[in-house]
């Protein structure tokens, strides 16, 4: 059951816990705190903040999902309606809360609609297999 649940989740807690100041981050001035900074070979400077690290989190977790939306299994279909719920959470905090108004916020709903989107149609794609072998 515990493989059911999305693991978008985790991008998405992670951001509410430090736009309202659960870590003493506090407010959108945080996503643009750096977090990495490299001078690279060729004279330039690479820099993170702690926005684009969610980004490549929710990355992450998208290919994760995208790999468990290929097994097959009783927990499937709760799978995808959960990841769902997710994209709904995701997108009426965007829509109501001022500090879910940011572009990596909308990102990060990008990446949950794509999660539900991939999933639906690895679903549907391996069912079809499926049922072409058993003709």
């Amino acid at each position: 059951m515990l493989a059911a649940l999305p693991l978008m989740i985790v991008p998405f807690a992670f951001y509410n816990i430090a736009m309202f100041g659960f870590i003493g981050l506090g407010g959108p001035q945080w996503l643009e705190r750096q977090i990495v900074s490299l001078e690279m070979i060729s004279g330039a400077v690479w820099t993170m903040s702690f926005g684009d690290l969610i980004i490549v989190i929710a990355l992450a977790m998208l290919f994760i999902e995208i790999l468990k939306a290929t097994r097959g299994g009783r927990f499937q279909i709760f799978d995808h309606l959960m990841s769902l719920l997710v994209f709904v959470v995701f997108l009426v905090e965007f829509l109501l809360f001022q500090s879910a108004a940011t572009d990596v916020f909308f990102i990060l709903m990008a990446i949950a609609f794509i999660d539900v989107i991939a999933g639906f149609a690895v679903a549907l794609r391996s069912a079809q297999r499926d049922v072409s072998i058993g003709l």
